[in-house]
């Protein structure tokens, strides 16, 4: 049987051999070993540190020596202690020739012993050591955090999914306990979709709990997009190739659990060590590395795999294997006939002994400490006539004659009849042993983690087992029902507890009625921990986005059994596994690499062979030769030399006219989009992606990550357009938005088409990107299509989430709020405000009616070039916007839009991807869905059906432009609002199609410009000629109150009447005077008329009023105060109010009069009807001011 131990030599030399050995050194740091003091160091057995072992003591020194001593009369305590201190001398020598008699058959034969339970350990572990395997801390850490999240309010819209990989769909013992465990899992809320390298006849169990079952072949490793599941558990070392596929980006960081339950490669991993295969074991290890967690059924494993150990090794001590072998064996296999084959009556009572699983270097004692322990109870049952019925038989070591001479010495020591003591080498049919026994006895000085298989299968058997009393046999065995437990250490309590299971010679009533339900508790007896474990790591290891509903706790595993209706009755219960073909085809492998290189007569160790860092080295040196040469080149082309006749000096220049040609020749990418009206770019971020990008002339790929660019392909990098995406946190941060960012950073460069689009490679992972036949129709839409800004999408919002149940139901804020844990409202109304400068109570969340169609998701549309510009305009700064209040918040360190650490690392990416459909909505784009399989468009969302809607003031070209100038002109300026500032690191938007445009856009500004100027200049004119004025209006200054109320009687005599047209929309233009030396009073004029009667200004001939004589001036306010198509108003400000505010102790500015009165200005003229506001697109005033203070 594979589980049982093996004893170590009491020597073992630093220089050994033994393979495993040396594997239990890198993993010696992770084994914390426990002392005690009462553990010796010598060379001499332990001493019991129990009183309660005293009395034993007295009948062993009796056996030993039968002679009466020769000693004078002691009366009183003087006798007791005399006792005493023969008692002790005694036991020491009897414990002492014991040593003597069991040390050399620890000391044989073991180098023959290869099997997975045999193992050697350092020499510092003592008597009475244990070894506990711990898991790595980070799981509790992940544990915690899970109970924090389960605290957060959240809206699951779906259900987690589990990836299974399967070995294969047969029948077999290591699949049970995976399909019990699987069916718990979809039990407590998570949905499974299974995968199998090969078909078998289980497959209707497995279809009967999951959501989807498939078989893989080799082709289709890359083709599944695994980012759709929250986790994937694999059960099989045969899936070591799909394994492979999960450690390329984007996939590298999908939580990865990985059970392994047989050890076929750790018997192979001593092989390498000695063949010298590092390249293989290297292999191993990287796979080893990617899981989260390798998970054990046995914690000998963690040794056994110790070369591949990478930190992240589990056990879950809890399997069905030794329950289903054991009935198995039962039913093949007669008690009567095994006693036979062994040479034992029926009617012998059979007592099995055995001991700890794991022997500790320099310490074959567990045996010996055994025996002495059972002294007493060995000298009542196998002594005199008692004896030859009662046999013990020690399960232990080899079966070398060693063992044999030690336990007969030891007999005839203690005066015992021979043939009552038979030991038994673990190389045995250790099954057969242990189902011949009528008591099975677990003596163990040690206190292991696991539970022991021997007493499985013993109950199983449904044999009376006696075992100390351990926590791991308190945890599963029930004291007088399903066993016996004793006190450990003390044989007094060893003898009344196997005086329970014998009445008579037989066995008792309660030995029957403890077997009988032992074997009924033990099938079952570690099903519920087992679940309960698995589903406690997987609660720990997965990632849990904001949108996936938690599962039940697992405390809510109970009443949990086997699902033993997998396996069929003609099962072959002693096949525990299958034979791995992986692990030979890469022996294979690596023998075919290694064998043409050997020559005859030659040998070739496997590190001679070259490495990629070999190789890397080497093209760094052929690099090198390379530049050297062309250097030499260079100079030796200035060199004067013969040019030889004419014939040689064209056919040079001919040659060097066909290399240039060549050198500056565009790629066939390139040439196949010639003539193309859009260029879709299909970002991506690593080698995972490849399989879901096309090859047509219509796509062009983008890659988020230099070194993983297919470099058979004119990809874009996108690194290195945009250098910020350098740095790997804000390429993760940013996400295909970053792409973006690259591709408008000088688009002329790389983008000639009227038309552009985007695709996320998850578009093709998902089966959501284009078809064929709908890429036809998008080209023929777009050729139709040539006037008016369209957007064609063919990804939806519901995808994010998935499509199931009332998802369609959701709206696109609530949607937004559910992927990002439920603050996308509130951070993008920060974000809003922040961007546009609105105060706090300003509404900044922009409506999103619910029906009208589908919104837009996975980067997955197309649109004009320039209004892509655009939206890139908007988007960085809106992204600049979050950033900056993403890195102040008081939690800085942590993402404020995600619960998951994938969320976490890509912050900003989930709400950047809804940016699309907000600009497109409000900036009145026209969006169309198209089928991304049929091809059919449908218009969402009706441009006409969004009026009352729509914010357009904030979507406004002009307004994102102006708000861009004001950016670049701070950033040149290094006037940096927070650091590091994340605008200027985003590229700039540039395009020479979007410049022309922008040309037409500048002329008609300039026109406004001139129009402004001369209202302003008329304003000015008016205001010039108030303060010539000598404020002579009629109205006394001293018979005034105070000096304001004065400056409100002559702004109300100052100012023309309210004209008829005064309804109708105006322009109005302000100016001041008497500014700049302050001698006399200050005025501000303005002046109005309608927009209508703009264009007539020119043709009044202001000007600036220094440029015009005093004369020229009369003349045009003459014309001003008759011309009834214009309205004035001037607000004149005393020295003396001008001294009093600026001189007092709140000293008010002069630049804050000068705000205050033209404010004034506008409210006065507001309030007498004139209208100074256009309700269309956009909502502002039609005032011109001419510059205020700085």
């Amino acid at each position: 049987m594979g589980r049982s131990p093996a004893s170590s030599p009491e020597h073992v030399s630093l220089d050994a051999t033994s393979t495993t050995a040396s594997a239990f050194r890198s993993i010696r740091d992770r084994f914390p070993f426990k002392r005690y003091n009462s553990v010796s160091n010598t060379t001499t057995l332990p001493r019991s540190s129990k009183t309660t072992a005293l009395p034993h003591k007295a009948p062993r020194s009796h056996h030993h020596n039968r002679r009466r001593l020769p000693l004078l009369a002691f009366i009183g305590k003087s006798w007791f202690f005399l006792c005493i201190v023969i008692v002790i001398f005694t036991f020491a020598l009897a414990s002492m020739v014991l040593q003597r008699a069991i040390m050399p058959a620890f000391r044989q034969g073991l180098d023959r012993e290869a099997r997975r339970w045999r193992w050697s350990v350092k020499e510092e572990l003592k008597v009475g050591s244990t070894l506990d395997f711990v898991p790595r801390w980070s799981l509790e850490l992940n544990g915690r955090q899970l109970d924090w999240q389960r605290s957060q309010p959240r809206i699951g819209v779906r259900r987690p999914r589990i990836c299974l990989i399967l070995g294969s769909m047969e029948k077999d013992i290591s699949s049970l306990m995976v399909y019990s465990v699987m069916k718990k899992l979809r039990d407590l809320g998570y949905l499974l979709k299974i995968f199998a390298l090969e078909d078998g006849e289980a497959r209707s169990f497995w279809q009967g709990i999951a959501e989807r079952v498939s078989v893989l072949s080799l082709d289709d490793y890359g083709l599944i997009d695994w980012s759709t599941f929250e986790g994937i558990v694999v059960d099989s070392i045969e899936a070591k190739d799909v394994i492979s596929s999960l450690m390329q980006e984007p996939f590298c960081s999908i939580p990865l659990i990985w059970i392994i339950q047989d050890d076929i490669l750790a018997n192979r991993l001593p092989l390498y060590e000695k063949r010298g295969w590092d390249q293989l074991i290297s292999n191993w290890k990287k796979s080893f590395n990617r899981a989260d967690a390798i998970v054990f059924p046995d914690f000998s494993f963690p040794m056994l795999y110790s070369m591949l150990d990478t930190g992240n090794f589990f056990v879950i001590p809890a399997s069905p294997v030794d329950a289903w072998v054991a009935e198995r064996y039962a039913k093949t296999h007669s008690k009567s006939q095994l006693r036979k084959e062994y040479g034992f009556e029926n009617d012998d009572l059979l007592v099995l002994v055995f001991g700890s699983s794991v022997f500790f270097n320099e310490l074959a004692w567990d045996y010996a400490i055994v025996i002495r322990s059972l002294e007493p109870l060995l000298v009542k049952y196998a002594q005199g006539d008692a004896g030859l019925r009662f046999k013990f038989i020690f399960l232990c070591g080899n079966s070398n004659k060693y063992y044999d001479d030690a336990l007969k010495d030891f007999a005839t020591r203690l005066r015992l009849d021979r043939r009552s003591l038979k030991h038994y080498g673990i190389e045995n049919d250790v099954n057969g042993l242990t189902l011949m026994a009528d008591i099975v006895l677990y003596a163990s000085s040690q206190d292991e983690q696991g539970f022991p298989p021997i007493l499985t299968r013993a109950m199983i058997f449904g044999i009376p087992v006696i075992a100390a009393d351990y926590p791991i046999i308190r945890k599963y065995v029930t004291d007088r029902v399903h066993g016996i437990i004793y006190a450990k250490g003390d044989p007094e309590a060893l003898i009344n507890a196997f005086s329970l299971l014998i009445s008579e010679g037989e066995l008792s009533r309660l030995a029957r009625s403890v077997a009988s339900d032992g074997m009924i508790h033990a099938k079952n007896m570690f099903a519920m921990d087992c679940v309960a474990g698995y589903a406690n790591l997987i609660e720990r290891v997965l990632d849990f986005p904001s949108y996936v509903s938690f599962p039940s706790h697992a405390s809510q595993v109970n009443n949990t059994l086997w699902e033993w209706g997998f396996l069929s009755e003609e099962h072959d219960g002693t096949s525990l596994g299958r034979k791995s073909s992986i692990i030979s085809e890469l022996e294979d492998d690596l023998v075919n690499y290694v064998s043409p290189k050997i020559t005859q007569g030659a040998s070739v160790h496997i590190k001679d062979i070259l490495t990629n860092s070999d190789w890397n080295t080497l093209n760094e040196i052929e690099s090198s030769e390379e530049v050297e040469r062309l250097k030499w080149e260079e100079i030796d082309e200035r060199m004067e030399k013969d040019l030889g006749n004419w014939d040689d000096i064209y056919r040079n220049a001919r040659k060097s006219e066909k290399i240039r040609f060549e050198a500056n020749e565009r790629d066939e990418g390139e040439l196949e989009r010639t003539g193309q009206m859009i260029c879709i770019y299909e970002i991506y971020s690593g080698q995972g992606g490849w399989p879901f990008l096309h090859h047509g002339s219509m796509y062009r790929g983008l890659s988020l990550s230099p070194s993983e660019r297919r470099l058979s392909a004119d990809d874009v990098d996108a690194v290195g357009r945009l250098p910020i995406l350098n740095d790997t946190y804000y390429r993760d941060i940013l996400c295909e938005i970053g792409g973006m960012f690259s591709i408008a950073n000088g688009i002329d460069d790389i983008h000639k088409r009227p038309w552009i689009g985007f695709q996320s490679w998850l578009a093709g992972g998902r089966k959501l990107s284009l078809s064929h036949k709908a890429e036809e129709a998008l080209e023929k839409a777009i050729k139709e299509n040539i006037k008016g800004d369209v957007i064609y999408y063919w990804a939806t919002l519901d995808v994010i989430v998935g499509s199931t149940g009332t998802n369609n139901l959701l709206t696109f804020w609530s949607t937004c709020d559910i992927i990002n844990a439920g603050r996308c409202r509130t951070t993008f109304e920060n974000a809003f405000r922040r961007m546009y400068g609105l105060p706090s109570s300003a509404e900044a969340l922009p409506p999103m009616p619910e029906g009208g169609g589908h919104w837009m998701a996975l980067h997955s549309w197309a649109m004009p070039t320039s209004s892509f510009l655009e939206f890139i305009m908007f988007s960085r700064m809106f992204v600049d916007s979050f950033h900056s209040i993403q890195i102040n918040s008081s939690k800085n360190q942590d993402c404020l839009l995600g619960f998951s650490s994938s969320e976490k690392r890509h912050c900003y990416c989930r709400l950047s991807e809804l940016l699309v459909n907000i600009w497109a909505y409000h900036s009145a784009r026209k969006m169309v869905y198209i089928d991304p399989h049929s091809g059919l468009l449908k218009e969402q969302h009706h441009v006409e059906r969004r009026r009352g809607f729509m914010w357009a003031e904030y979507f406004n070209l002009t307004l994102l432009k102006s708000m861009d100038e004001d950016l670049a002109e701070a950033a040149d300026d290094g006037d940096h609002p927070y650091t590091p500032w994340l605008w200027p690191l985003t590229g700039e938007v540039y395009w020479q199609g979007f410049m022309d445009t922008s040309k037409s856009h500048l002329q008609d500004n300039k026109k406004r410009d001139r129009e402004a100027c001369n209202t302003i200049i008329v304003a000015k004119n008016i205001t010039r000629k108030a303060a010539t004025f000598n404020c002579s209006s009629g109205v006394k200054i001293s018979q005034l109150s105070t000096v304001e109320h004065w400056r409100r009687q002559t702004m109300e005599l100052h100012a023309s009447a309210l004209p008829e047209w005064a309804s109708k929309p105006c322009i109005m233009g302000i100016d001041e005077a008497g500014r700049g030396p302050v001698l006399g009073p200050m005025v501000y004029g303005c002046m109005y008329c309608a927009r209508s009667y703009q264009n007539n200004l020119s043709a009044l001939n202001f000007a600036d009023s220094k440029t015009l004589t005093e004369q020229k001036r009369e003349e045009l306010f003459d014309t001003l105060k008759d011309d009834k198509s214009i309205g004035w108003a001037v607000d004149i400000i005393d020295p003396r109010e001008l001294s009093a505010k600026m001189l007092k102790k709140s000293k008010i500015n002069l630049n804050e009069i000068s705000h205050d009165s033209a404010i004034g200005l506008i409210r006065k003229i507001s309030s007498q009807g004139v209208l100074l506001t256009e309700a269309l697109k956009s909502v502002f005033f039609q005032v011109f001011l001419d510059t205020v203070g700085e």
